[in-house]
């Protein structure tokens, strides 16, 4: 039989109830991971891929209910079981409020452990379910298989601290996924700091990024913690991290793989505990090759890597950004939910879009500012609309294009040189000059 895929962790202080469990989940084909305190669960739980946890109530220091409470808010789909050698119905009851799925008293049978493990997995797959088809990011809309792709990555990387590099055009909204990733996932409560690293001068990054200390340079007046201070706890976004400098870029590396960073002027080492989101719109395999960006700084920041394509590759999410945009500056300029003309929505179907998201928004904005009902095809900008493009002629000199002009004009006067010079607005022997 092939071992399921599912890991298991078996919480109990009793070694031999440990092993029991432990003999009996191997032999139904899962993997087990066993800890003999809920201290010892708490890493697991932190640094593992857990699909069940059964765990005892009577223990020391930190008892199985003060687990389950904990695990049922940091990880609400993990499915959980409880054991114990002392049931009660008061026990039984708090245990249910816990989210626990089953209740199994000491001594169980192989079976009835069966049972309960595959009551729990059939819940979760229900909730699994349910949960993937209403799976929304707040202010991200789309339809096409690109979009739902960036979905399915968010969603997997949302509740770990895994370093994250978002790439794709200007306009693309990769700040959009940076916050989708933050605020959907576990870390939400803690703060979001977005950082512009090709807005801050070089010279001034690092004291920026990691704080600085009193009399570090000429300025600095008091000590100060930086961006990666503010972000403890919660998320560090880094946009347009190709423009970092090389010296930044060192100290990056550093504080990616020890999560530990150092002050300007200090030789204190602080930890952090952040995620680093990082994005950019330039091609840093190109930045490494021009001796631009460090090789190294690059594969740290891309252990998940999210592309967001351009708008002309994503055709199919155009009406339902349409769509969204209406809504909101129809609210704010409006007060209404203003409509769009089924042309008028193919004319903007149409367009490649260069700005991205960005330039549909705007447009959709000044639409809904100078339209005064339903927009239509008189509201879409000119450049948006139907061009002909009109051959050009190759380009001929000055002197030739004169000769051309000047013979048109004298077959227009029949030759009449006097009245051919009026309508050039020359005299007449500036006329014969040219004419010889």
């Amino acid at each position: 039989m092939a071992l399921h895929k599912e890991n298991i962790l078996v919480v109990d202080d009793d070694i031999h109830i440990l092993e029991l469990l432990s003999r009996q989940l191997k032999s139904l084909d899962y993997h087990v991971y066993k800890a003999i305190s809920v201290k010892e669960a708490l890493y697991i739980l932190r640094d593992s891929t857990v699909d069940l946890l059964i765990t005892d109530i009577q223990m020391p220091e930190v008892d199985g209910l003060q687990l389950l409470k904990y695990a049922n808010e940091h990880y609400p789909l993990m499915p959980k079981l409880v054991v114990t050698g002392y049931p009660s119905v008061d026990g039984a009851l708090e245990v249910i409020k816990t989210g626990a799925i089953d209740y199994l008293t000491k001594p169980f049978t192989k079976v009835e452990l069966k049972k309960s493990i595959d009551k729990a997995f059939n819940n979760k797959e229900k909730q699994s379910s349910s949960t993937k088809s209403d799976i929304k990011f707040e202010g991200m809309v789309g339809s096409s298989s690109a979009f739902q792709d960036i979905l399915n990555i968010i969603d997997r990387v949302r509740d770990n601290r895994a370093t994250v590099l978002i790439t794709g055009e200007s306009g693309t909204g990769k700040e959009l996924v940076a916050r989708a990733i933050h605020y959907s996932g576990k870390f939400s409560k803690g703060p979001f700091i977005a950082v512009n690293c090709g807005a801050i001068p070089e010279s001034l990054q690092e004291a920026e990024l990691f704080g600085y200390m009193k009399g570090a340079f000429t300025g600095a007046n008091e000590n100060r913690g930086g961006f990666f201070q503010a972000a403890e706890g919660g998320t560090l976004f880094l946009d347009e991290i190709g423009a970092a400098g090389l010296a930044v870029q060192t100290k990056l590396l550093r504080a990616l793989q020890e999560k530990e960073i150092t002050r300007v002027g200090s030789r204190k080492l602080e930890k952090v505990e952040i995620r680093i989101v990082a994005a950019t719109n330039v091609n840093l395999l190109e930045e490494i090759k021009n001796k631009n960006f460090r090789e190294d700084l690059y594969y740290r920041l891309t252990v998940v890597e999210i592309n967001v394509p351009p708008l002309r590759e994503r055709k199919t999410d155009i009406p339902l950004l349409v769509e969204k945009f209406l809504r909101k500056y129809g609210v704010e300029y409006k007060d209404r939910l203003p409509r769009i003309s089924s042309v008028a929505l193919e004319i903007l179907e149409r367009y490649p879009w260069p700005g991205n998201i960005r330039e549909l928004e705007n447009i959709v904005q000044r639409m809904v500012i100078m339209s005064d009902g339903p927009i239509g095809v008189e509201d879409i900008p000119e450049f948006l609309k139907y061009q002909i493009d009109f051959p050009q002629k190759g380009l001929v000199p000055l002197r030739e294009m004169e000769k051309e002009y000047i013979k048109k004009v004298l077959l227009h006067t029949k030759g009449n040189k006097t009245k051919a010079a009026e309508i050039l607005q020359i005299d007449r022997k500036t006329l014969r000059d040219k004419l010889d």
